[in-house]
């Protein structure tokens, strides 16, 4: 499904390697949400680059089909950029290579989940307690492939340990193309605010570009995060979930220093109904039923009447009930009317 582009500009494109990401804007990688569906969804609503979740670096778990859909990049707009999580640089640089071979023009590198089954395995954000490891495996990586590689991670483990700026050195003595910093420790996984002081440090001392993240909701905390930092480019996450045109209306407010007019009801529900076909055809319509619901509780999130459109959407079993309680539900919004939630249970 095409949408119109309504996008702008954010001015000078943020360069990896050969490749110029324009806007310097991405959609940054999250487990569970930035599946294939959700980053063509992003790409053809404004973002520059659209990350991959996770993959493993265990080739025990390549064929399964959650590698199998995630390592899925047939028909995505270049460049396509894939994300890598392990902790052995031999294993780490295998996997490079092989995602390469099956379509990645970018590698990224996960040192920035805090989620507690990857950091108990020393992967992720938790691979900052180790410095020298960490150089290891970014040499390993870069010098296995080809293609740029970048670095995702966070502004250290946790208060008493802000290692991030070490890390930035590490990873651009290592030969990295560009870094993505989230404004959190280890430590506070999502909680808190972000903060953005260690990440201009990070901006001031290196060369390579380096992307801000960290609770960019809303086209004015953009331009700020873009002050503060002086980074070259931002990753949304959070934000864009249920709410995928955000990057279009990033760029369009740099840009113009203007707001785009908030999406109509109907034109939301039209982009609902398109992902949620998408669901479908990527996972089946069993699998894409089920992980459609997450999705619509996010693009419900703060609509009237959410909670009972959620309880009566969850319930169903197939892809037409699904498709025709959302159409629904918006269409009563769109008019102004209370939705006919009851009678539709």
């Amino acid at each position: 499904m095409a949408f119109a582009d309504d996008t702008s500009t954010t001015g000078a494109a943020l360069p990896i390697g050969g490749h110029r990401i324009a806007p310097a804007l991405g959609l940054a990688p999250m487990a569970g949400v930035t599946d294939k569906p959700f980053r063509l969804l992003c790409r053809q609503l404004g973002a520059g680059l659209a990350t991959s979740e996770m993959t493993t670096s265990d080739p025990s778990l390549w064929h399964t089909r959650k590698s199998r859909e995630r390592m899925d990049h047939d028909g995505e707009p270049g460049p396509v950029s894939v994300q890598i999580a392990g902790t052995v640089p031999e294993r780490m640089a295998e996997a490079a290579r092989y995602n390469v071979d099956h379509g990645a023009e970018i590698i990224d590198i996960n040192m920035g989940c805090p989620a507690k089954k990857v950091c108990k395995a020393w992967a992720g954000s938790a691979l900052m307690r180790d410095e020298a490891l960490v150089a290891r495996i970014l040499e390993a990586v870069v010098a296995a492939v080809d293609v740029p590689v970048t670095l995702k991670t966070r502004t250290g483990w946790d208060a008493e340990h802000r290692n991030g700026p070490t890390i930035a050195r590490i990873a651009e003595e290592s030969g990295i193309a560009a870094l993505a910093i989230h404004g959190r420790t280890r430590d506070q996984k999502y909680q808190g605010r972000a903060e953005y002081d260690t990440i201009a440090a990070i901006v001031a001392e290196r060369r390579i570009p380096v992307w801000a993240n960290g609770d960019i909701d809303s086209p004015e905390k953009a331009r700020e995060v873009l002050r503060i930092t002086g980074a070259a480019g931002l990753l949304v996450g959070r934000a864009a979930q249920g709410r995928p045109w955000i990057f279009g209306e990033i760029a369009h407010f740099l840009a113009t220093g203007e707001r785009l007019p908030e999406k109509p009801v109907a034109q939301v529900r039209d982009i609902l109904l398109g992902h949620l076909e998408a669901l479908y055809d990527f996972y089946g319509e069993h699998r894409g039923v089920r992980i459609a619901r997450k999705h619509l509780g996010w693009y419900a999130r703060d609509r009237a009447e959410n909670a009972g459109f959620r309880q009566v959407v969850n319930r169903a079993e197939s892809a037409r009930q699904q498709l025709d309680l959302t159409r629904d539900y918006f269409d009563a919004l769109a008019a102004g009317v209370a939705p006919g939630l009851s009678t539709a249970a």
